[in-house]
């Protein structure tokens, strides 16, 4: 009973810090406000350490597809690496969230209908720092870490433009083909190093595709994976967070459709469908063969009315609970 209890506890404490972070407005919850609690986090959790690289030190290392979305905002980017590393560490395991604070839509500007709840785009983000915030006392016997990409997309003067290519920093050239993808392409970076870690297996969270919310609705994530032993993992702790996620396909049919005539990839597919599952073999790319799922949470992400009794209307936080689920098992 005490033990439920108290991963109970865990589960709110992280699920309410994500809310909060999504809740809160985007001229408030910025990037150097993410870097804040993420120090915050590190400083109140034994055995949780946190390295931050502005935009110089991320331009160094040759993160360019971050910096090329970042290129617009005035507010600085940061790149954000959370670990955990227990002496009895069995595994490691990276978990990546998307970190966009505000998406404008870029140059290709969204309408304002759909840029009203925009500041919840960084969810993916809000739900690794949830779980980092518990971490050290749910105490899994995994190394693990957090990454996270956090800038805004805004059309300022210095703006990506579609036709663009950028250089992501395994050596990975991205066409620009819409600046409202821009997801994708931070996260093609934030892949790319969580892939350099050579983990055991890597978990993206991302508010990634309208596509996702089409075909699964609002309240249910779509999964895709490279490794059914890790789609079976995520399913299970789903069940226990009760956090609701759906497997889509990753056919290698579809891969051709975000290839570039004048880059490696293109951040958007040339067909008008399956745009979940083309973002998810982008995705794909910067992972090589590490065991890896992709939940696209578009959906659950934001309740734009109270349809689950304990989720209320905004920010849902969702994906925090699954996280723990899943490193209580490892």
């Amino acid at each position: 009973m005490e033990q439920g209890i108290a991963e109970a506890e865990l589960a709110v404490a992280a699920t309410i810090l994500a809310r909060d972070l999504i809740n809160e407005p985007a001229s408030v919850a910025t990037p150097e406000h993410l870097v804040e609690h993420a120090r915050r986090i590190a400083k109140e959790n034994k055995g949780v350490r946190l390295a931050v690289f502005d935009r110089a030190e991320a331009e160094r290392r040759g993160m360019n597809a971050f910096l090329a979305v970042a290129a617009g905002a005035s507010a600085e980017p940061y790149f954000i690496h959370l670990s955990y590393r227990p002496a009895n560490a069995k595994r490691k395991i990276a978990l990546v969230g998307k970190g966009v604070t505000f998406d404008s839509g870029g140059l290709q500007i969204k309408p304002g209908e759909s840029m009203a709840t925009m500041k919840c785009d960084m969810s993916g983000a809000a739900a690794v720092l949830g779980l980092f915030s518990v971490v050290s006392r749910l105490a899994p016997r995994a190394e693990v870490h957090g990454i996270i990409a956090a800038t805004e997309n805004m059309p300022g003067r210095h703006a990506y433009k579609p036709g663009d290519v950028a250089r992501a920093m395994d050596g990975t050239s991205i066409e620009i083909g819409h600046t409202d993808a821009e997801g994708r392409v931070t996260l093609a970076d934030s892949l790319a190093y969580a892939a350099k870690l050579k983990p055991d297996m890597i978990v993206d969270l991302a508010t990634l595709t309208g596509s996702c919310m089409s075909a699964l609705g609002e309240e249910i994530a779509g999964m895709m994976t490279n490794n059914p032993r890790l789609g079976e993992r995520l399913r299970a702790a789903s069940g226990e967070s009760g956090e609701k996620i759906w497997e889509l396909p990753l056919p290698t049919e579809y891969a051709a459709s975000v290839k570039s005539d004048i880059a490696d990839l293109k951040n958007v597919s040339s067909t008008r469908y399956g745009g979940a599952i083309t973002a998810g073999l982008f995705l794909q790319h910067f992972v090589k063969d590490i065991p890896w799922a992709h939940l696209d949470i578009a959906g659950p992400a934001y309740a734009e009315r109270e349809t689950i009794p304990y989720v209320p209307k905004g920010g849902a936080g969702f994906g925090a609970r699954t996280l723990l689920q899943l490193l209580k098992k490892i």
